[in-house]
């Protein structure tokens, strides 16, 4: 496959029904970009702001999503006065899954199957009978 290099550049791509695995997107801007029915499997993205990303109809099974949040101190778009806006999921399946060392303050869990549900070992649902 012949690669195709953009440097420094301003483009729009419009790439329909094409084979680009093994890409790399470094330092770009992609806002408003738009993935419709594609295959993203193993995809990895670190150091981006994902803002308002809205991610629908998406298999995430295997997914590991990790040091979700504001930049640490140690990072150069640190800022101490930013806050984290609040993230939504909704009609999501997240049987199964872990939840770990994450800040779950303010937290709003509504109209959601919590059989079986644990925090730290404590089935919520015996919580809730009591």
């Amino acid at each position: 496959m012949e690669p195709l290099a953009i440097v420094d550049d301003n483009k729009v791509l419009d790439v329909q029904r094409s084979l680009i695995d093994n890409s790399k997107f470094y330092m770009v801007c992609l806002t408003h970009a738009e993935f419709k029915d594609v295959n993203m499997s193993n995809c990895k993205i670190t150091d981006a702001n994902l803002s308002d990303l809205e991610i629908e109809g998406a298999q995430l099974g295997g997914a590991y999503i990790h040091n979700i949040g504001m930049p640490p101190e140690c990072h150069p778009m640190y800022d101490a006065d930013a806050k984290q806006r609040p993230l939504r999921f909704e009609n999501c399946e997240l049987s199964g899954s872990t939840i770990t060392n994450c800040n779950l303050s303010g937290v709003d869990i509504s109209n959601c199957n919590i059989s079986g549900l644990k925090i730290n070992g404590i089935l919520i649902e015996d919580l809730l009978k009591k």
